[in-house]
């Protein structure tokens, strides 16, 4: 099982990427910043970074105002 920002859990598969993450919880703002326990992953690494079973996922939308 995956938890993704403390509410959502999600069925683990092997090979599940941060990209499938996303895409599984509809996430489709550009401007994102994702962590897997703590670690922050790079856009350009979530096609290929893995997550584990149990793993925590944050996944928090940037925004400007002002």
């Amino acid at each position: 099982m995956i938890r993704v920002n403390d509410r959502l859990e999600l069925a683990w598969h092997e090979g599940t990427t941060v990209r499938d993450v996303l895409d599984q919880c509809g996430f489709t703002y550009p401007l994102l910043v994702v962590s897997i326990n703590g670690s922050v992953v790079t856009k350009e690494a979530y096609d290929r970074a893995s997550v584990a079973d149990g793993d925590e996922i944050r996944v928090l939308h940037l925004m400007a105002g002002g």
